[in-house]
């Protein structure tokens, strides 16, 4: 599957922002969706991920209660709504998939986009 995310920008401390993650492949439905970010000079780090039939769903504690992953299979995409954001949320963000159950560490994911970058500004 190849993976293309897109959506990120410079925005204001409090602000929004959706991130989207288009896969092409015809079995996409069949992966855990996740997105990680990584941020200068840090390691990539794992922030949401939604298992293959939107049923079940897991975040950083960091970003809990202001990001929600969601997918669309329809239009084979994955979304990272963002809210009240902050600076410490700067990164690139990455989409990934793997199959079977999400995992937090990246090495347990098979496939990577190209990353999008977020600047929170304070």
């Amino acid at each position: 599957v190849q993976l293309q995310a897109s959506g990120g920008g410079l925005v204001q401390a409090g602000g929004s922002l959706r991130l989207s993650c288009a896969a092409s492949g015809r079995t996409y439905s069949r992966y855990t969706m996740g997105w990680f970010r990584q941020a200068p000079g840090k390691e990539r780090e794992f922030v949401a991920a939604i298992s293959w039939s939107g049923g079940s769903t897991n975040a950083a504690d960091s970003v809990k209660g202001r990001f929600t992953i969601s997918r669309d299979d329809a239009k084979n995409t994955v979304y990272l709504q963002m809210i009240s954001l902050k600076p410490e949320d700067t990164a690139v963000y990455y989409c990934a998939a793997r199959y079977g159950g999400a995992g937090v560490s990246v090495s347990e994911w098979e496939y990577w986009g190209q990353g999008t970058l977020v600047t929170v500004s304070s």
